[in-house]
Parts: structure tokens; C-alpha cells; sequence
């Protein structure tokens, strides 16, 4: 079968800005991929995965990066995907197009039309002065210059509810969606043109495991109907399993091992993959222990037998927590309905523990967290750390707390500053909460750096030099730099390659056992929470539904709720 998209000896090159030796994210990489096929690029961060897919649609900037090889796509069969093409379609001739060196104005008819990309970072991939269904409604009519405004419209309300958002948010803009929602929006702008290759680059991370396989059956869906290639870039190694029909396993830029997925993920015959493969969390996975990583397969240390907190000691308690935000105005001078992003919730966090905060993406975790760590501020209910109620703080209360409650973010690309350096990033908070020097602050930055996968050889380099996962690591370092009691991580790890995804665990439990540092641990990942947390909070609509400890909830489940959850991560 001739492929729908040829990939033939790829060479991607980074020019270093301040003269260093340029970086070669892919090397020579050759694949195809045969239309109506599911192809798993997988591999840790930096291997060349999104770069592999950004050179496909030519996003790579042309001044600072090198492409070389082909990049070839087949001219477009019969069926629905034709439709509304524009003539230049017809220049292409038998062979396809070569993407490679190609004018901008090919490029741009390709892009969203014939080859539709998923971002991994939604909050920066959508414009925040624009409502998601005005943003939809214009890659639809790029591509299909005689659709009028209504019928543009009509298909992004469809395609909204395609992807499990009411069409009546089709007005809304970002801001208004949780993370896992917005990246539901994207996939929705991706399927908007019915394209002839999908590249996914990590399109189910921030979502929870009910919209995960809601997602993920959309693409299967897709797929079906209209013979849709699909290149699934993932670090998540059960989404690839359950996904794609091969597998290309990458590092550091060159392709390792290639085999059907299921043959793959069974025998794999490369020292590496069986690597990835030892790393991916299982059921058959004894919760706290040590995780094996690509640097240590076998890893020795062991964890002490954590056992429940006192009941009368709490580092920090919430009670009838509630957060409303206003609604929209239907009418001139009538508020709309308020917005119950939190109603009536109540947890506790002893010092030590670890407090796992579940449900799907909209359920209130991202917004209860914001509360604790004194970002937003609670319409109801009080809060008290340490004994001290902080519902109000002051200004010496609140500077303690930005020392002792460190934060975590889900976004790894938003919540670092592009024109900072990582050493200049690390500096910011031990510089206002230790007394080290100048030299002693840049050797505990690259100390923090070590500790989380990273070297002291990345300090002078800005964000957009690292992929997802490495930016992930570097806001971990952040939290960690001012030594603080309670660590609110908001999806920590859903950024992270398996490998990393161990080695970041397993420093999170020895700085937990070490430090008896306390977290709250917000995830969609069943998998890793059960590894991870003592106990298990379910978050339902903005209400808390279930709170127990974690192998009582993982073995028997008190709630409908919570047994969907779990039967959707299986």
C-alpha cells in the first residue's frame, strides 16, 4: 500500500544562540505510515519525538533550525476529504507533495487542511481575545473558503460536542475551561477539516481517564470513517498499547526498535524499550515502592512502611470550602447564574502525608488547590495550617506560607517565564527565603537541577530550549528550592515520560521520607496516585464524593462515581 505520509532519512538541527555546538534532535529518521494506520512515536523527552512532528508541517523556524531529507505526502485519495480543496491541489502530480524546502503557501494549505496537528500545551496554543468557537469557526473556513459564517458556526458547536463539550460553550473563551477541557478544544480544531493525517503530540495528558478513552475513541472513530492516518506521539505507554498498530521507539534522535505494538510492548528486543517498558506503572505495581528508571533498572534503596497519621495532628485542614464564580449576563443588568466551581468541601493533610485529589477535568481539584495555596480566594468555609486559621492572612502570614507551600504547576510551558534562564528562575526563591550567597544560590540550583533528572550544564538556558517534560522538571526544582513543608502539585508528572516519570516519583518519596515534606497530589492518573498517595480524595461536579485511605478505595469503592473512574483507567 502506498504510505500517505513518507519519512525518509530526517535530520532536525538546533543552532546553539550563544555559539555552542548545535543540537541534533532527530537523526536520519525513516518511517512510513499507510493511511487508515495508528503509528506510536514513543521515547523520553528530548528524543526527537515533537520535533519529528513539527518538521512534518514545516513549524520549525528556518533561522534557528536546520531540516533536512524528505518529507513526502501522497496526493489526496477519493472521499470526503477532497472536498472544498482549493486548485492548487491539483499540482501536486502521481508522486505527492514534498513538505521539506516547501513555499509557505503550500504549507499553509497543507497545515489544518490535509495535515492536522494536536499541540500538547492548549493554554498557549489558543488565543486567549477569542471564543473557542470563533476559533474553530476560522480553520473551517480557511479551508473552505465558500462556507458562510453560520455554517462555520454550525460545525464548531458540532465538533465541540464531538469532543464532550456542550455546544452551548461555544461562546466561551480559554480561560473559562479547565486544562483537560481546553485540550478537548484543540483536538476538536484538529478534526475540524476531517484531515488525512493526524499528528497527536500528547493529546490525552492532561486528561482524566474517563475523557482519556472518550478521546481516544474519537481518534479510533475518526479513523474508521474516513481512513484517517494517525502519528500518536505519547510517553504514556497504556495509551499506545490500546492505540496504535506499531510502535517507533526513539532516543536521542534515532530510531531504536519499530515493531507492531502489541509484539513490541510484549518482547521487546532492544535494551532500551525493555527499559520504557520496566518503568510504565501496572497494577501489579506495590504502591511507595522504588521505581526501576533507565538509569537504574534495579533500583536498591527502600522505603519505610508508612502508616495512617494521627487523627488529632494536621498540617493543614479546609472545612465547607466553597468557590463561586459569577455567571455569564444573559440579559442588560441581570447577573447570570454563579458558577459552583467548589461547594461544601472538607479534607485534611497531616505533615508527612500524601493526599491524592482525583475525578475528571472540570471537577473542581485544579480550583480546591488554588485555594490552599492562597492564589484564589474561597467564597465560603475556612482553612487553617499549622493551627492557624489562614482563610484571611496577613502580610508576615502570607509571606511564610509562599515559603512553606510551594506549588507545582500542570502547565509546564505557561508557568515558566520565557525570558528568564532556569538559573535566574531557581534564584528568584532562594534568594528571598535563604540567606546563601550569590555562589552558594547557583550551586543549590544546580544541586535541585541534578535531583531531578536534569544538570548544571542547563542552567543558562531558557525555557524554550527544553521539550514538555523537561520544563516539568525544571518547576519541580522551583517548589523544592526554599525547603518548604507542603508541596501542592497540580499534575506533576503528566508532562513526564515513563523513565522520568519513575525517577521524578522516586525523588518525590525520598524527599518525602526524608524531609517529611506533605503533598497534595492532584492527578488524573489513577496509576500514579495509587503508587504514590496514603490516602484518596474524589472530586465529583465541585463536591467531594469519597475520602479514604488508598488501598481501601482502590479495593472497594463506596461510590458509582468512583467505580467508573476506576473501571475507565483498567
Amino acid at each position: 500500500m502506498t504510505p500517505v505520509l513518507s519519512v525518509r532519512d530526517l535530520s532536525v538541527t538546533f543552532a546553539d544562540p550563544r555559539g555552542g555546538a548545535p543540537v541534533h534532535a532527530v537523526r536520519g529518521l525513516s518511517f512510513d505510515l499507510a493511511r487508515g494506520e495508528v503509528l506510536g512515536l514513543v521515547g523520553e523527552s528530548g528524543s526527537g519525538k515533537s520535533a519529528t512532528g513539527l518538521a512534518v508541517l514545516g513549524l520549525h523556524d528556518p533561522r534557528t533550525t536546520t531540516v533536512t531529507g524528505s518529507i513526502r505526502l501522497a496526493a489526496p485519495g477519493p472521499g470526503p476529504s477532497e472536498a472544498g480543496r482549493g486548485p492548487s491541489e491539483s499540482g501536486r502530480g502521481p508522486g505527492g507533495q514534498e513538505l521539506v524546502g516547501a513555499d509557505e503557501s503550500v504549507l499553509r494549505e497543507v497545515r489544518g487542511g490535509r495535515v492536522a496537528l494536536v499541540f500538547q500545551d492548549a493554554l498557549t496554543s489558543l488565543s486567549p481575545f477569542h471564543g473557542v468557537g470563533a476559533q474553530l469557526a476560522e480553520m473551517y473556513r480557511l479551508h473552505h473558503p465558500g462556507a458562510g459564517r453560520g455554517e462555520a458556526r454550525r460545525r464548531a458547536a458540532a465538533m465541540l460536542d464531538r469532543v464532550g463539550i456542550p455546544a452551548a460553550r461555544v461562546r466561551d473563551y480559554p480561560h473559562q475551561f479547565s486544562g483537560g477541557m481546553r485540550q478537548r478544544v484543540m483536538i476538536a480544531m484538529a478534526l475540524m477539516n476531517e484531515a488525512d493525517v493526524l499528528i497527536a503530540d500528547e493529546p490525552t495528558t492532561a486528561l482524566d481517564a474517563r475523557v482519556q478513552r472518550q478521546v481516544l475513541d474519537l481518534l479510533g472513530e475518526l479513523q474508521r470513517e474516513h481512513g484517517t492516518a494517525v502519528l500518536l506521539v505519547s510517553h504514556d505507554l497504556g495509551v499506545v498499547a490500546g492505540t496504535t498498530d506499531r510502535t517507533l521507539v526513539l532516543r536521542d534522535g534515532r530510531r531504536v526498535e519499530s515493531a507492531p505494538t502489541t509484539s513490541l510492548l510484549a518482547a521487546p528486543q532492544h535494551p532500551y524499550t525493555r527499559a520504557l517498558v520496566g518503568a510504565a506503572l501496572t497494577r501489579e505495581s506495590v504502591p511507595g515502592t522504588p521505581l526501576p528508571t533507565i538509569d537504574d533498572p534495579s533500583p536498591s534503596f527502600a522505603f519505610r512502611d508508612r502508616t495512617a497519621p494521627p487523627a488529632d495532628r494536621w498540617l493543614v485542614e479546609a472545612e465547607d470550602l466553597a468557590v463561586r464564580f459569577p455567571g455569564r449576563r444573559r440579559f442588560p443588568g441581570r447577573p447570570g447564574e454563579p458558577v459552583r466551581a467548589v461547594e461544601g468541601v472538607t479534607l485534611r493533610i497531616a505533615p508527612g502525608e500524601t493526599l491524592g485529589l482525583v475525578g475528571e477535568s472540570g471537577s473542581g481539584k485544579s480550583t480546591t488547590s488554588r485555594v490552599l495555596a492562597g492564589l484564589q480566594p474561597a467564597t465560603a468555609g475556612r482553612i487553617r495550617y499549622g493551627g492557624v486559621d489562614i482563610t484571611t492572612p496577613d502580610r508576615a502570614l502570607r509571606r511564610r506560607l509562599s515559603r512553606e507551600v510551594q506549588l507545582v504547576f500542570q502547565d509546564p510551558y505557561a508557568s515558566l517565564n520565557p525570558r528568564r534562564t532556569v538559573a535566574q528562575t531557581l534564584d528568584t526563591p532562594l534568594r528571598l527565603h535563604t540567606a546563601l550567597s550569590a555562589e552558594g544560590r547557583r550551586e543549590r540550583s544546580a544541586e535541585l537541577l541534578e535531583q531531578v533528572g536534569l544538570s548544571a550544564g542547563h542552567l543558562d538556558r531558557y525555557p524554550h530550549e527544553f521539550s514538555g517534560g523537561q520544563r516539568q522538571r525544571i518547576g519541580i526544582a522551583r517548589a523544592l528550592a526554599p525547603s518548604p513543608r507542603l508541596i501542592i502539585a497540580d499534575e506533576p508528572v503528566s508532562a513526564l515520560d515513563v523513565s522520568v516519570q519513575a525517577q521524578v516519583l522516586n525523588l518525590l518519596m525520598e524527599l518525602r521520607e526524608r524531609l517529611g515534606v506533605a503533598f497534595l497530589f492532584v492527578s488524573h492518573d489513577l496509576a500514579v496516585v495509587r503508587h504514590f498517595c496514603d490516602r484518596v480524595a474524589v472530586m465529583h461536579r465541585g463536591r467531594l464524593v469519597e475520602s479514604t485511605d488508598r488501598d481501601r478505595l482502590f479495593a472497594a469503592p463506596h461510590t458509582d462515581y468512583t467505580r467508573e473512574l476506576l473501571a475507565a483507567a483498567h
